[in-house]
């Protein structure tokens, strides 16, 4: 079969030339590129604004033809006689290009890609969509793909393109709606956002790469390409040693910050820290501290500081706030060197409804509910993720394992639970829609869970997941296959809400709500929890800690003492937020910093020591970490003195060997001779007191006692001991 020159040119696309130059063709393939006819082959370019156009052998260099303008809008079509690999040499206004034909590659991404992302089953999205730089038959470049399925056309625009989303369309990838391109000899730093007009040929606003793993810093909104090369981890004892041991029966204490107002260098306009001045400074702080963990709010890449990271947009992507991808990796590799663990808040409950964000991402509602009563959240005004829909799932699982496998993070705190397990979460009557059985509950969200932390325990078996959910749904921190959620632990919402209650009163009436400090052990062990005094209790007026306590100067800071004792001998693990470490006086900006200033003040810099002191002892004391999930290590020693507002707790180690006594008295009243019934005779050595001088206090003496027979509280031995005011002491049986 024969072909007219017109025919070489045009071919059969000739109707979709227009198309094509308007940025509305669906399949650019099918007309750029190289296409065979019969014997002869041609070649079509969209380059606009170039100036001419000559194909070139890729080995040799060989001019194999010359491409004319066939359309005012920037196709050029010529014939050549070769199958060859080949470049374009592009003469632009004011230089030479030369480069490969993006239309020359062929599909990159497999059918079971495809498949696996259609079904919401593939984990590893951060090296399949997104940006991926890669080597393609010798030619180094960058694969981009994105999953729109009911776009009408998707191209990749960035500075490589003048921004221009008809210089480089996609291929669309029906099987799974995902469209792809390969773009020559780009290579990571590339900033980037796709291009997409919508099924009914309206072209929405660029939208960011949804998997991006490397984003611009607030206020910028691109995408960015992030390198390919791995990091050069130095923590392989860390890996080992939690690949061998998860240590959820030893001392947990976190350390809870915000990265932004941490320190503030107000020498250089109050910027915050990068991740590698915060390896510097944060990482060796927490080790002198004795905290086994960081928990960072989100860090994940969000468009307004002033969410503190929970309404992120870029859930594959370290916030280009405080620097690179892999400075990021740095600052967890500091981490496990010091003896660190890392828990990374993270978000599936909602995002923000920036245009350039997830929202209406290929003109529908693509990863958030349709109905608004579903899928729009009034407090936050934000959109709510769809998890009835596979690739939604499956593009937030894909997440949590991004930080977990590739950059070694150890545990996630998954913010905002309850608000997307009840589907009336803040909702009033005829403001959301009953489930299938026309119940409250969000059946989607549950089986999100159970299948979000099964894959996680399966494939990251040394990670463990914290829940923060502020009801009492029960089995959160229970196994999928026994009816649970999967959590290991959860937040105890409860326990905090009631213990600062109880000690924001002036102690005079502290005896009228003496099961204030009582009652969390009713339902300790109903879950694994975490005891938070986190930021959320130090922000929007509610003042900070120090600021919550009755009295003056001395007895605020001996109430926050007696507190932290306290927190520190009761049962669950510890998180405590920044700040509150050294009774800081005004409650958390995050556009400022922790006054360090205070540590001038010797009460301030006691208050520090007292919480390094408390992990320290924590950590060493079999006793008191048995029974912070097993209550066979735990009981109280004294629960009923309302009068006095006393309490006792005993703790145990698991086999036995170790026993450790918590009073607290929580009045500025000395208790002098005070009887407590104890499992051991002989001696009860003091090993802590939060009144002892070098932590600000009285010095009120107290010594060690030996245990006598005599019972009391229902023990056959028993102690007299001297309580300071104010205080909590912990008293170790010695053999």
């Amino acid at each position: 079969m024969r072909y007219e020159r017109s025919d070489l040119m045009l071919g059969t696309v000739r109707e979709g030339l227009a198309a094509l130059v308007d940025g509305r063709h669906g399949d650019p393939f099918s007309i750029l590129g190289r296409h065979q006819y019969g014997e002869l082959i041609v070649v079509r370019a969209l380059l606009p604004g170039a100036l001419g156009v000559s194909v070139i052998e890729a080995d040799t260099g060989k001019v194999l033809g010359e491409l004319e303008p066939i359309h005012e809008g920037g196709i050029f079509a010529g014939g050549i006689n070769s199958t060859a690999p080949y470049l374009f040499r592009i003469q632009w206004p004011d230089a030479v290009q030369e480069t490969e034909d993006p239309y020359s590659f062929p599909p990159l991404l497999g059918d079971l890609d495809l498949h696996l992302i259609g079904q919401g089953t593939h984990y590893d999205l951060g090296r399949t969509l997104g940006s991926i730089p890669m080597d393609i038959d010798g030619v180094e470049g960058v694969r981009f793909a994105v999953w729109a399925p009911n776009a009408r056309r998707v191209s990749v625009v960035g500075d490589f393109n003048s921004w221009d989303g008809r210089r480089h369309p996609m291929r669309l990838r029906p099987q799974a709606g995902v469209w792809e391109l390969f773009l020559p000899r780009l290579t990571h730093g590339e900033r980037y956002k796709f291009e997409i007009i919508d099924a009914n040929g309206n072209l929405l606003a660029q939208k960011a790469d949804p998997v991006a793993r490397a984003s611009e810093a607030a206020p910028s909104t691109a995408s960015i390409v992030a390198s390919s090369k791995p990091f050069r981890w130095n923590d392989e004892d860390w890996m080992r040693a939690r690949r061998e041991n998860r240590g959820e029966d030893g001392a947990i204490s976190v350390y809870e910050v915000h990265l932004g107002s941490w320190v503030r260098i107000a020498e250089e306009g109050n910027r915050a820290l990068d991740w590698v001045e915060l390896s510097q400074r944060l990482v060796p702080y927490v080790q002198s501290l004795g905290f086994t963990h960081i928990e960072m709010l989100p860090i994940m890449e969000h468009p307004f500081g002033g969410s503190w990271g929970y309404q992120p947009l870029g859930l594959f992507a370290p916030t280009g706030r405080h620097g690179t991808p892999e400075d990021f990796a740095y600052f967890i590799d500091r981490c496990h060197q010091a003896g660190i663990g890392v828990i990374l808040d993270w978000v599936p409950a909602h995002f923000p409804t920036d245009v350039w964000g997830l929202a209406k991402f290929d003109g529908t509602a693509l990863y958030e509910h349709a109905d608004p009563r579903e899928g729009f959240h009034k407090d936050w005004n934000t959109l709510i993720y769809n998890l009835g829909r596979n690739e939604v799932k499956g593009f937030l699982i894909a997440s949590a394992l991004e930080w977990l496998e590739h950059f070694h993070v150890d545990a996630l705190r998954v913010d905002a639970v309850a608000s997307m397990l009840y589907r009336d979460y803040s909702r009033n009557e005829g403001e959301w829609v009953p489930n299938k059985y026309g119940g409250r509950e969000n059946l989607e969200s549950v089986e999100f869970f159970k299948h979000l932390n099964s894959i996680i325990h399966e494939r990251c078996p040394h990670a463990f997941t914290v829940a923060e959910e502020s009801t009492a749904w029960p089995g959160v921190t229970r196994k999928p296959e026994d009816g649970g959620l999967g959590f290991d632990f959860k937040w105890n919402m409860g326990w905090m809400h009631d213990t600062l209650h109880y000690i924001s009163d002036d102690p005079v009436y502290r005896k009228y709500h003496h099961g204030g400090l009582t009652f969390g052990m009713v339902y300790a062990y109903s879950e694994r929890f975490m005891l938070p005094i986190s930021h959320d209790e130090v922000v929007h007026g509610k003042g900070s800690l120090f600021g919550k306590m009755p009295g003056d100067h001395w007895q605020k800071m001996a109430n926050l003492r007696a507190y932290y004792g306290f927190m520190w001998g009761h049962p669950g693990k510890k998180l405590l937020f920044m700040g509150s470490e050294i009774a800081q006086e005004t409650e958390w900006n995050h556009d400022g910093s922790v006054v360090w200033d205070l540590l001038d003040s010797p009460p301030h810099a006691g208050m520090q020591r007292l919480i390094r002191d408390l992990n320290v002892l924590y950590a060493r004391e079999p006793a008191l970490q048995f029974s912070d999930l097993h209550h066979e290590g735990f009981e109280w020693a004294v629960a009923d003195d309302a009068e006095n507002s006393v309490y006792g707790m005993l703790r145990t180690s698991e086999d036995r060997s170790s026993h450790m006594l918590i009073m607290s008295n929580m009045t500025p009243v000395p208790r002098h001779g005070y009887r407590v019934g104890v499992p051991k005779e002989g001696r009860w050595e003091v090993v802590f007191n939060s009144d002892a001088e070098i932590y600000g206090g009285s010095n009120f003496g107290l010594m060690d006692v030996w245990a006598q027979p005599g019972s009391a509280h229902g023990k056959e031995f028993s102690i007299s001991v001297m309580l300071p005011p104010l205080s909590t002491v912990f008293l170790k049986w010695k053999q």
